[in-house]
């Protein structure tokens, strides 16, 4: 029998609405070009208008930035472009005071070469945290396996001092730990306890689901020049165990929010990940609804979201997870191109119609910086634009092997670069959106003298209230019950362009209905549902009237609560 997560006592991160920050991109506090702690502390109040409660922070840690913090070189110290520790105290002290939680982004699959660790594990072979990090033997003068990084190239790296190779999955600068060591856990987890003493609310956990490599470190199918990582990476046999391991001697002890980043996730596993036990993680990123325009051998490419298949896949995870385990719902984070560019059209009527599909589903709705203005991908030109280390790798393997040509390529890299969600905060139209007054370390988007949170908040038709609205209704409305809990059923699969679905509890039905594209289009009620009455909950529409034959405007959002 089920175990319902309506049973069970209700948890702030099941009801509220998650806010991302990029702290390098969010506000500038002292004109040196980067965000800093400071300056999010001073933008506490847009976040509490906007009605947040949960707020996750990318990587603030002590890191070399050769992957803009997820390369970390010491875990208890702050990075010095962000602020000092006594700035973080202050700004987990406002929050707090604001009742906002701060969620930490937790990164341990991988270090910084510059951490103290490896900087001795690569010093002898027989140092004593050798076994803190993943290290073999050439096989035939090469590589120990054909794993390719995340980022381009082998995951290898030879290190001519000890005569041989590390594992990376992600850049050569980001070994790989090994969490078969005891030793490995013990300073992960003393680390974790540090700062929930220190009074954090929860982690977001970096590629979680790659502590655990495949036994042997075999060789894998290739695409391209390599075989993924992820192929022997991900979800390995003893993930859960740690997992598990980790929630016994640092998360059960504390009130905390976690979720992990689960890549390469089968809704079974997801079930390990975040069941309701509670013996593991609250939530699990799966990625697969925003891998559904990938190509053949990767991310570079222009194809469209299909929405029936966008519809098929989130139907599946809101079907499969139903009280048995809880979903994170997103569109938009760090790694991700702006949705608005990718399923929408840029304007504000698409991404107000993008974000009701999301936030009436059940699950956890994250927001990242700027989604709720309609802040869209930036008009890079050249690849010295770019700051993200993906990019820039892939452009360089993949142009200089001759498996792509410059131009298409970069106009992919354009689409889907993960610097479209890195570019600064548009706050106001001053100079640099009102994000520093120095040089910002990448560009702004030059829209931002229409996109800006200051006109937003101005304009009550703006992208910015109907977010507001969304994460109010969630929070603190008659229909709150039934959108945080209430069960899912997807309406008219095949349809080319509109995501309808129901939500059920209690005697209560919400139908939502979206237009996703620029076409206007019809859409019929089916017969099975019935209503006495039908109550406009919200809409990018005034109060639109449900009829049985509905004439949808292009980019037009419906919910109906039928009684």
């Amino acid at each position: 029998m089920k175990r319902s997560f309506e049973s069970a006592v209700r948890q702030q991160w099941k009801e509220n609405v998650v806010y991302q920050i990029y702290p390098r991109s969010f506000c500038d506090s002292n004109g040196d070009g980067v965000g800093d702690l400071n300056g999010i502390r001073s933008r506490l109040g847009y976040l509490k208008e906007l009605g947040i409660h949960i707020l996750w922070l990318s990587p603030i840690y002590k890191s070399p930035n050769y992957d803009n913090g997820y390369d970390i070189s010491d875990y208890q110290a702050i990075m010095g472009e962000f602020g000092t520790m006594e700035d973080f105290d202050a700004l987990l002290e406002e929050a707090h005071r604001l009742d906002i939680k701060i969620i930490m982004d937790l990164v341990v699959n991988h270090t910084s070469d510059e951490h103290r660790w490896f900087v001795e594990s690569r010093s002898s072979r027989d140092n004593d945290k050798r076994d803190y990090y993943i290290w073999r033997e050439a096989v035939d003068g090469h590589e120990p396996n054909n794993w390719g990084s995340c980022f381009s190239g082998s995951a290898w790296e030879w290190d001519e001092n000890t005569g041989m190779y590390y594992l990376h999955c992600f850049s050569k600068k980001q070994p790989d730990l090994n969490w078969e060591n005891p030793k490995v856990r013990d300073e992960v987890f003393d680390m974790m306890t540090w700062w929930c003493e220190k009074g954090i609310d929860g982690f977001r956990m970096d590629a979680i689901s790659m502590i655990s490599k495949k036994e042997g470190l075999p060789d894998g199918p290739t695409e391209g020049l390599y075989s993924p990582c992820t192929y022997g990476a991900c979800n390995g046999p003893h993930v859960h165990e740690y997992l598990q391991e980790m929630n016994r001697r640092v998360l059960s002890k504390y009130d905390l929010m976690t979720v992990g980043e689960t890549g390469g996730v089968t809704v079974e596993e997801a079930k390990k990940y975040a069941n309701a036990e509670g013996t593991e993680l609250n939530m699990a990123f799966q990625f697969e609804h925003v891998e559904l325009d990938d190509g053949p051998d990767g991310k570079w490419y222009l194809n469209p979201i299909s929405i029936p298949a966008l519809k098929k896949n989130l139907t599946k995870w809101q079907k499969e997870l139903d009280g048995v385990a809880w979903n994170p719902l997103f569109f938009c984070n760090h790694d991700q191109p702006r949705v608005v560019s990718r399923l929408g059209d840029n304007s504000p009527h698409s991404a107000k119609c993008i974000a009701t599909v999301l936030h009436f589903m059940q699950g956890t709705p994250y927001v990242y910086q700027g989604e709720e203005l309609g802040m869209t991908n930036c008009p890079f030109g050249s690849i010295e634009d770019y700051r993200d280390i993906e990019s820039i790798n892939a452009y360089r393997e993949l142009t200089e092997t001759g498996l792509r040509e410059r131009s298409e390529l970069l106009g992919c890299i354009a689409y889907k670069s993960r610097d479209n969600a890195r570019t600064p905060m548009q706050w106001d139209d001053s100079p640099n959106a009102g994000f520093t007054t120095g040089r910002p370390w990448i560009m702004v988007n030059p829209n931002y003298t229409t996109i800006n949170a200051a006109a937003e908040l101005a304009d009550p038709d703006s992208v910015f209230h109907y977010y507001r609205t969304l994460i109010a209704l969630r929070q603190d409305s008659k229909w709150s019950d039934v959108i945080v809990y209430g069960h899912y059923d997807l309406l008219a699969p095949e349809h080319e362009t509109v995501f309808a679905y129901t939500r059920q509890k209690n005697g209560i039905t919400l139908l939502v209905v979206c237009n996703l594209s620029a076409r206007a289009q019809t859409f019929s009620v089916p017969k099975n549902i019935r209503w006495n009455s039908a109550e406009p909950v919200t809409g990018n529409v005034p109060r639109a009237e449900l009829t049985r034959e509905l004439a949808l405007a292009p980019w037009q959002a419906a919910v109906w609560a039928l009684t």
